[in-house]
């Protein structure tokens, strides 16, 4: 359970930080870029990764994981950049939804092709997830920018590329030894694809920019590193996973969003983290109650 309470810990303080960024003149686009050299670092110095003996390239075409760390090294940053598209053309509200409902996809994969056990615990956990994820998303809509062909097209790709992600992760805590390789490889990959995006649109580095990329490294290695360990430790039920740091990081974004940044909370907010601490509990601790 503490694995996965750093896990959200840290994906929350990953979102504040992304929400002050503009106030402290960081690009977020060269910040994410250079994260991914601190994640990289952290995973070689922290988890040493086993290349068995092989060149870099030999291990990652010699690979039994390659299309595991292949894909999340692609998807990574490119689901990062569409997620700001999806801002810019469908507003922050409708883009976080679709990124919390994503939630959808991996509770499918955990019954699918984890082989998870449906419970009763678990049924209700699920239904209490999704209501808890729809009231604490109820907030004023905002409107749709002149292009909406767009606007959907980038919130479906949100919804899919996050939730394909989420699974990818749960297939990393399921190699055991193998995972710090594949993590150390996918982090490698991502930061040449954001680098070569940021090439290619000519940017221009700012110091905050990198100081930034540097605490966003640190806490994001933190959190997916942890978030796996949680797959770990409930490997037989990843829906306690899936469905605890979805609820987890929302319930607890939103009264962070409430105390520091003076967000206003409607009564449906609140009815929503309600809800959420009730589908915690079903999903960690109803089966022992009821037992």
């Amino acid at each position: 359970m503490h694995n996965l309470i750093i896990a959200i810990f840290c994906s929350v303080a990953v979102s504040v930080l992304l929400k002050i960024a503009h106030k402290k003149n960081i690009i977020i686009e060269q910040a994410i870029a250079f994260n991914y050299i601190i994640a990289i670092s952290l995973s070689y110095f922290l988890l040493k990764p086993d290349f068995k003996g092989l060149a870099f390239t030999d291990y990652i075409i010699q690979s039994e994981h390659s299309p595991i760390f292949l894909a999340l090294g692609f998807l990574l940053p490119t689901v990062f950049i569409i997620m700001s598209k999806a801002v810019e053309y469908a507003g922050i509200v409708r883009s976080d939804a679709a990124q919390r409902l994503s939630l959808f996809l991996p509770i499918i994969a955990a019954f699918v092709i984890f082989g998870e056990q449906i419970t009763q615990s678990k049924t209700i956990g699920i239904i209490l997830a999704f209501l808890a994820l729809l009231c604490l998303l109820a907030k004023p809509t905002d409107a749709m920018k002149d292009n909406s062909f767009k606007a959907i097209i980038g919130l479906i790709l949100v919804w899919f590329g996050y939730g394909i992600i989420d699974i990818l992760f749960k297939q990393v805590a399921k190699m055991g030894g193998a995972f710090p390789t594949t993590l150390f490889i996918a982090f490698a990959i991502s930061a040449c694809v954001m680098f070569i995006y940021l090439l290619l649109k000519r940017t221009q580095w700012t110091t905050p920019s990198v100081l930034g990329g540097i605490l966003l490294g640190a806490l994001n290695f933190m959190n997916i590193l942890f978030y796996i360990k949680a797959h770990q430790s409930f490997s037989s039920d990843p829906t306690l996973v899936f469905a605890g740091m979805n609820i987890g990081v929302i319930c607890f974004g939103t009264i962070t969003g409430a105390l520091i940044f003076k967000e206003k909370l409607s009564k449906i907010n609140g009815v929503g983290i309600v809800l959420g601490i009730l589908s915690i509990i079903s999903l960690f601790y109803l089966d022992k109650l009821m037992a």
